[in-house]
């Protein structure tokens, strides 16, 4: 049965579909993690959340629709990865994960971002045409190929986070001082085996160097048809390291899924051939699978995006972890341009403070956000100015008549002394959000 076809635009799907049935079973993991955990147990979604600009409109379900949304993100997510309805599974699977991943700001990590853009890309993909119960229920809707675009734009995103993140770590505290690094090994002293190897100082020096050239090359080399096995080795190794290391979930398979489809597109089929000839029930479904499919669907048929598309995207994920530039202050401080640039593990930095809100007659209040905020959200607010200005606004809100808010918060950024963070003398109930423009209520760190 023919698997390839001499058309330049397309190329055999099987990394495609190993894509999707991936992506489906981690995401509806992270769902169902989410659901058990920051809903169910800590009920984290029924009280003040830091939503996005722009998003300020999505707000949590009232129950029972908030759980049901949980089991339906869940359910979506292994119907993604089982093939079944994807017309209608893949959108509803992509907005469920949207719209958790849009629910609290205090939550964002990179690989949740990320993981929006591929659910999203993935439906516009023909990933059901093959080993998927679609097929199976309707076999006239087979294809073993699928158009370029579709299978190579997954592992240019990820040669994207491999890029910028190597590019982020080009900074002193990486490269010279090992920070945080060091703090974050040295914190690990005690673990056995590894323990007295982490303490070393030099060990973080050459994990922060190691770290930056991998990100730096991994792309250059996993297109390289020799290389791309030192390459998968190497990052076998690195995420390996940081899921030992660091909880940052489902990153580390994400990312190993993401680097296999540098590889021939065609490489799982190889697979399930090899498995097929060792293991008779294997090759049963094999032959089973094959004696059901006809003729496949022209090349012609399948949707090709238009090329302004691709530019766009591709535009989008250069241009966004390149605009902390235009700040002209330390991204690691601010957290200006920081979010969306796949700036990964890069700083630690630690908080506190309070809020001093003023009414018309000058009487003063205190108001102590650790009182009505869950840890994660209070560890987050103190180190992010947009966060601050938000929960400044909503204090200004929540009063009962014109108020002054004034944020008194300290930050230390890697291990340094703690400094003012915001200027004290600022009135944020009347600072608004600019995208572009600078935060002069931010205070700038002194090193010393």
């Amino acid at each position: 049965m023919p698997n390839r076809t001499d058309s330049p635009a397309v190329v055999p799907m099987y990394t495609l579909v190993w894509l999707r049935v991936a992506l489906g079973l981690l995401g509806a993991g992270d769902i169902l993690g989410n659901g058990i955990y920051y809903h169910w147990l800590r009920d984290a979604y029924s009280g003040f959340t830091f939503r996005y600009f722009g998003f300020e409109w999505v707000h949590s379900l009232p129950e029972p629709w908030m759980g049901l949304f949980f089991v339906v993100g869940f359910l979506s997510g292994l119907a993604v990865a089982a093939g079944w309805r994807f017309g209608i599974t893949a959108p509803l699977f992509a907005l469920s994960f949207t719209y958790l991943f849009l629910l609290e700001k205090a939550h964002y990590l990179n690989h949740a971002y990320l993981f929006v853009w591929l659910a999203w890309l993935l439906v516009f993909t023909p990933a059901w045409r093959e080993w998927s119960m679609d097929v199976r229920r309707d076999p006239t809707q087979w294809s073993p190929v699928a158009p370029r675009w579709s299978v190579y734009v997954f592992p240019l995103l990820m040669g994207l986070v491999y890029f910028f993140g190597g590019i982020n770590k080009i900074s002193y505290d990486w490269l010279i001082e090992a920070l945080p690094l060091h703090l974050w090994l040295a914190a690990r002293a005690e673990m056995p085996v590894l323990g007295p190897l982490f303490a070393l100082k030099e060990t973080a020096y050459v994990m922060a160097w190691g770290g930056m050239l991998l990100d730096l090359l991994a792309p250059f080399m996993l297109l390289h048809r020799r290389l791309r096995w030192v390459a998968l080795g190497l990052l076998l190794l690195f995420h390996a390291t940081n899921h030992l290391i660091f909880n940052i979930g489902i990153f580390p398979y994400l990312s190993l899924v993401l680097t296999s489809l540098f590889f021939a597109p065609d490489w799982p089929l190889q697979v399930v051939n090899r498995l097929a000839r060792r293991f008779a029930m294997i090759g049963k479904w094999q032959r089973d699978w094959r004696a059901r499919l006809t003729k496949p669907v022209s090349p012609d048929k399948l949707w090709h995006p238009r090329p302004a598309a691709l530019i766009l995207l591709v535009a989008v994920h250069v241009l966004l972890p390149l605009r902390n530039h235009l700040f002209g202050s330390d991204v690691d401080w601010t957290e200006e341009g920081h979010r969306y640039s796949w700036r990964m593990m890069l700083r630690t930095k630690q908080g506190s403070g309070f809020y001093r809100v003023v009414n018309g007659q000058g009487e003063v209040r205190n108001v102590f956000p650790s009182d009505s905020l869950d840890e994660r959200q209070y560890n987050k607010l103190v180190t992010h100015p947009d966060m601050i200005l938000q929960y400044a606004h909503h204090l200004r809100d929540m009063a009962a008549g014109p108020v002054k808010v004034y944020g008194e918060f300290k930050v230390r950024l890697n291990g340094r002394r703690r400094q003012a963070f915001i200027d004290p003398s600022v009135d944020l109930a009347r600072i608004e959000w600019h995208w572009f423009a600078t935060k002069p209520w931010v205070l700038p760190e002194v090193r010393e």
